[in-house]
């Protein structure tokens, strides 16, 4: 018989539990489970991914990860798995072998079966986290929406193209 101390009493308890690599996220106390993605986003995952990485080990100018990789926000109380992610020099005191503990610089997000969760939930919370720079991307239409940071609020970059990412915290234009 399980003792009642056992029994997991938050999201983030229960998350902790999960085998490693598995989908989920946990946003205000709540489990977010997803299935594999398509094999669309992952084409797209990888193309960006090997180009932002040659920029980034060239340059020296911090760390790249992919998905599976968990982002711990509000001290711990919220994680998430964003698609890609960037890591500036400046602040390599982030990365844990657990994983990022704290806001990234970047954070790329590629359109899955449940957009909602990327165009909103996620939004307001990597906003509330001062996430400096957050792109999405739909893999079907090819549509980018570049969001900057400024005092404290998202501003869409009205520049961005369909088909072509610009990071801007680094030097990189990608065509896809």
């Amino acid at each position: 018989m399980k003792n009642l101390l056992d029994i997991p009493r938050t999201a983030m308890e229960v998350f902790e539990m999960l085998p490693e690599g598995t989908a989920c996220e946990v946003i205000d106390n709540t489990l977010y489970m997803s299935p594999s993605p398509t094999t669309t986003h992952q084409k797209l995952l990888l193309k960006l991914a090997i180009k932002l990485q040659a920029l980034i080990e060239s340059s020296g100018l911090g760390d790249i990860f992919i998905s599976p990789c968990d982002v711990y926000l509000n001290n711990g109380e919220n994680v998430v798995q964003p698609d890609i992610l960037f890591v500036s020099k400046t602040k390599q005191a982030l990365i844990a072998e657990k994983g990022i503990m704290g806001a990234p610089d970047m954070v790329i997000e590629i359109l899955s079966t449940n957009k909602e969760h990327d165009l909103q939930r996620k939004f307001q919370l990597y906003q509330q986290n001062a996430i400096a720079e957050y792109i999405i991307i739909d893999p079907e239409t090819k549509q980018v929406w570049q969001y900057l940071l400024r005092e404290n609020l998202y501003q869409e970059n009205q520049e961005t193209q369909n088909g072509k990412l610009s990071v801007k915290s680094l030097p990189l234009e990608i065509e896809f």
